[in-house]
């Protein structure tokens, strides 16, 4: 039997409010720097709320936090902002008056989509359940100006990583989605650290919140940011850059060391 170890935070006002990309950030850096992040959030659960903010779907989320070697949050906003939900009893739970807005721009677009897109060269669906996006992935035969046909459908198009073309509803990404979960949950945002590091995080930063773009960002995030005042550009890679932000920032004292 699997067993689900969520963090537990405070009834009152939180110190910290870490809403954080996964793959490369709170998953990222060093072992060590890891462990550290890992054990600030557990040990300081009265003062940090967790959100995850991520382009991973419910069900991988659910295997991270398995074990309990990850924190498990509070809340997830999961598939580039399409999903918002509460994580309980080990599973991300879909807020659907949340989520009404995103499911009715999302009504009959999946499949005008699939099929403009089924004659781009070098650009096929990711194997991974979709709720309200549909994410592709390519390689070096796409061009970008093959997205063209996608035009007049009432979506917004993110390509990131390098290799991946997200679809999602008009206006809806990580940071929209995240301002209106801090909004019903009545969080301070000026507790509010975002942290991420390739262009699908790119909507959190320009809420104006408090971020940590860590260290090993993708170059068009590092210049995307370089003129917001609050993006703080870490040097450390993942979970010490955050670590790192946390102190820039001055959300929390008595951190952690991190890798230099």
């Amino acid at each position: 039997m699997r067993q689900y170890h969520s963090h537990i935070a405070s009834a009152g006002p939180p110190a910290l409010v870490l809403a954080t990309d996964l793959d490369g950030t709170f998953l990222g850096g060093s072992p060590q720097d890891r462990a550290a992040l890992y054990d600030l959030v557990r040990s300081r659960a009265t003062e940090v709320r967790l959100i995850f903010v991520t382009g991973r779907d419910p069900g991988f989320i659910a295997n991270l936090c398995a074990d309990g070697a990850v924190p498990a949050p509070e809340y997830v906003i999961g598939d580039v902002g399409t999903t918002i939900g509460q994580f309980r009893d080990g599973a991300v739970v879909p807020d659907a008056r949340l989520e009404a807005p995103i499911k009715r721009r999302w009504a009959g677009v999946p499949e005008l989509v699939r099929t403009r897109l089924a004659g781009v060269r070098g650009l096929w669906l990711q194997p991974a359940p979709f709720r309200h996006r549909l994410s592709y992935q390519y390689d070096e035969r796409f061009q970008p100006e093959s997205l063209r046909v996608l035009d007049g459908l009432d979506v917004d198009i993110l390509i990131s990583h390098g290799c991946f073309v997200d679809i999602l509803p008009k206006g809806i990404s990580k940071g929209p989605s995240l301002l209106r979960l801090l909004a019903e949950l009545k969080l301070p945002r000026d507790r509010v650290l975002v942290a991420g590091d390739t262009l699908n995080d790119l909507s959190m930063f320009e809420t104006g919140l408090r971020g940590a773009v860590v260290g090993g960002a993708e170059a068009e995030l590092l210049a995307a940011t370089g003129p917001m005042p609050a993006a703080h550009h870490c040097t450390r890679i993942g979970a010490g850059g955050i670590v790192e932000a946390i102190a820039a920032h001055g959300l929390l004292e008595n951190l952690p060391e991190v890798s230099a």
